[in-house]
């Protein structure tokens, strides 16, 4: 047997061994107002890349960046508000390089019927909820506004906390509380609650969806790949149907 044949067959040899390359894992780690853009998005992607698996961890932002902090596993993070990912990036665990702006959002308030208007019109009201703002952005941008209009102290033993905004809706919709406090794109997904009123914008810091990879993510070739996807014209076109704004 030739030399050349025999090198021939040890390379066919260890490529046969080696099987099919495999596509790796992507953990996500999404605000939770993002739940239905991801879905769609991770679905598209993956229709075009075989074998790429998505794991996603949807929750409060607060809460998704102490769990990286923890050692949970994750290639990407996208926050409801700067401040939890300038908290990764200071732990140094965010790749610094890659954080930018994925979309804005607006806040409403929501609920079944209509006694509430106006933020002047919420001392009136039992029970209000909203998200827990030490760990959930919603209710941050909710408390900053209270702040602003010069109604938290009335409103003190009315606010029912919840872990994230989509528990909110979800008290709004069953009608355990009077309305919450919810984004806009949260509210587009109701089936029972209607948006009462927008909160007006002179009362909070704008939302802000900043988005990066991990550290650990920045050598997944396959999260690297998905984050270029998450910034193209096609995540735009997504999120544009769900009701976020780009600019």
């Amino acid at each position: 047997m030739s030399n050349v044949v025999k090198l021939l067959m040890t390379v066919l040899s260890v490529l046969f061994m080696a099987g099919p390359v495999q596509a790796g894992e992507i953990n996500l780690s999404v605000a939770a107002s993002l739940k239905e853009v991801i879905n769609e998005l991770t679905a598209s992607f993956a229709g075009t890349h075989q074998g790429v698996k998505f794991l996603k961890n949807y929750g409060a932002s607060g809460a998704l960046a102490k769990q990286i902090e923890n050692g949970a596993p994750a290639d990407i993070f996208i926050s409801a508000n700067p401040e939890w990912m300038e908290y990764l990036k200071n732990k140094k665990l965010a790749e610094t390089g890659s954080i930018s702006t994925f979309a804005y959002n607006t806040l409403v308030f929501t609920g079944i019927d209509g006694k509430a208007a106006s933020m002047q019109d919420l001392p009136k009201l039992e029970r209000i909820a909203i998200g827990s703002p030490k760990s959930v952005p919603a209710g941050e941008y909710a408390m900053e506004a209270l702040r602003k209009a010069g109604i938290v102290k009335q409103l003190e033993k009315k606010l029912v906390m919840a872990k994230d905004v989509r528990e909110c809706l979800m008290y709004a919709e069953r009608g355990e509380v009077d309305g919450a406090f919810v984004y806009r794109t949260d509210a587009l997904q109701a089936k029972q609650s209607r948006i009462l009123f927008t909160v007006p914008r002179d009362l909070y810091s704008r939302v802000t969806y900043p988005m990066g990879l991990t550290v650990a993510g920045a050598k997944n070739g396959d999260a690297r790949a998905f984050y270029r996807f998450l910034q193209s014209e096609k995540a735009g076109s997504v999120l544009r149907k769900y009701g976020f704004d780009l600019r």
